[in-house]
């Protein structure tokens, strides 16, 4: 059995993070400068604050899922979670509910217990996720936790927590 590591996003995995992101649109170069530009604060979603994070998980030495979030006032929410993508072939296998459990925790250290996240409405798979995990609709393209730390369905972390260095010349901690 392959070992998956879960820490805190660094610089070297940019390149990994932006080729999860175009499995489904768009090109790896796109999503690199989007989301460096995003945890740089350069690029901001509407109402966003600067206090930003992301984790990943990486399977021998290579990423296979990623999740981002940050502070927010949009819909009186305290955080917003902005991505969270796993490759295809470990769908289903618990990593995105691990990274889920990571984004929840830092929200929770931040004082920020109402999150949000923007989801299609034809995004079946993406509502169920987020459902399974506590979550409720907010609105058609919104869902919601109300109090992320009392969810249930986010419980603690059932694997090791190895935090990582980020390169703050690059990505704000």
């Amino acid at each position: 059995m392959v070992r998956v590591l879960y820490r805190r996003a660094e610089t070297a995995d940019l390149l990994g993070m932006a080729r999860i992101r175009a499995l489904e649109w768009g090109e790896p170069e796109y999503w690199q400068c989007r989301i460096v530009n995003y945890l740089y604060g350069e690029q901001n979603p509407r109402e966003a604050l600067a206090s930003r994070i992301a984790y990943v998980a990486v399977e021998e030495n290579a990423v296979i899922g990623f999740i981002a979030g940050h502070l927010t006032r949009r819909y009186s929410c305290g955080g917003e979670l902005q991505w969270i993508n796993v490759i295809p072939e470990k769908r289903g296998s618990g990593v995105a509910s691990e990274l889920l459990r990571l984004l929840a925790g830092w929200f929770a250290e931040q004082g920020a217990l109402k999150i949000c996240v923007d989801v299609e409405p034809s995004n079946t798979v993406a509502r169920a996720f987020y459902m399974r995990h506590g979550a409720e609709e907010l609105n058609p393209h919104w869902m919601v936790w109300n109090d992320i730390q009392r969810s249930e369905h986010i419980e603690s972390s059932r694997y090791k927590f190895y935090p990582g260095t980020i390169d703050k010349t690059i990505i704000p901690g």
